[in-house]
């Protein structure tokens, strides 16, 4: 009969249960699936990002509504903000590595730190910033804005581009770069998402201190170098805080019914994304 315990337990296991308990055993099966796992995420929404780079008119129209609605209220400030650094070198060099070394990089960094030491931050961190890269990539397609570097006004100066050796439209990178994403602005919502994981995941003061003026620093350099407009950083902040309380509802909620369907099809103890014990700097 199939309902038989004899003949239930004869069957041989399936592949989905091998891979689970061959995950349970090796370690570092493990890690690289959910490297693996971020790793084509990320390149899935660099890809996707790239969809909308032939609606330069688009995208120029939204940027003077963006503009139009900052002057109503009193907020369109970045040519002024932007004077402020042209030609001073060494303040223009430290915005430059703000937005592009504090950014991806960063995140890379902070996250592998975040997975072999803290497991739960790091749980919570990716599914925010996966989470929120999706919304991001609706917002992209749905309404592109031209940042202000790329105004053919030619208010704004590009400083990354024209000061420094590094950019994210590099040839090399352009298939997987979007030059309308200005809204919302990620950088400085995945500034706040990796400083407040830096600030709760350890008690070293200087790091904490780090994670509290990131997301400052990552709003002033989106600003100075002409990546994104002002109203870019207070939109990139709510889908941001979308995407981190949709990861806490996965924590809540998610995640602990997944472990309850592993053991009762397969028995044994589940182990959740957040099960590794803390550790401390």
């Amino acid at each position: 009969m199939s309902g038989d315990p004899a003949a239930l337990a004869a069957r041989p296991p399936s592949l989905a249960h091998r891979l689970y308990e061959a995950s349970q055993r090796h370690r570092a099966y493990r890690d690289a699936f959910e490297l693996a796992l971020v790793a084509l995420a990320f390149l899935l929404y660099f890809t996707v990002r790239s969809l909308v780079v032939e609606r330069s008119g688009e995208a120029l129209a939204n940027a003077n509504h963006i503009m139009d609605f900052e002057r109503a209220i009193g907020i369109f400030w970045e040519p002024r903000l932007q004077e402020v650094v042209l030609g001073r070198h060494f303040l223009i060099q430290m915005f430059n590595f703000i937005y592009f070394w504090l950014d991806f990089p960063l995140v890379v960094g902070v996250g592998l730190w975040l997975y072999f030491y803290k497991r739960h931050e790091y749980t919570v961190a990716r599914d925010a910033l996966l989470l929120s890269g999706a919304i991001a990539l609706v917002i992209y397609n749905w309404f592109p804005v031209m940042p202000p570097r790329l105004l053919p006004s030619g208010e704004f100066v590009g400083t990354v581009e024209k000061y420094s050796n590094f950019s994210y439209q590099a040839q090399s990178t352009s298939a997987f770069v979007n030059p309308y994403a200005a809204v919302p602005s990620l950088h400085f919502g995945w500034a706040v998402i990796i400083g407040g994981a830096i600030v709760l995941s350890t008690r070293n003061p200087l790091a904490r201190a780090f994670g509290l003026l990131l997301p400052w620093a990552q709003l002033a350099a989106i600003v100075f170098t002409a990546n994104h407009y002002i109203l870019d950083a207070f939109v990139g902040l709510v889908v941001c805080l979308a995407g981190l309380l949709l990861a806490l509802a996965m924590q809540r909620w998610v995640y602990p019914a997944v472990g309850a369907q592993v053991e009762r099809r397969w028995g044994g103890r589940a182990t959740a994304p957040t099960e590794m014990q803390p550790q401390t700097l």
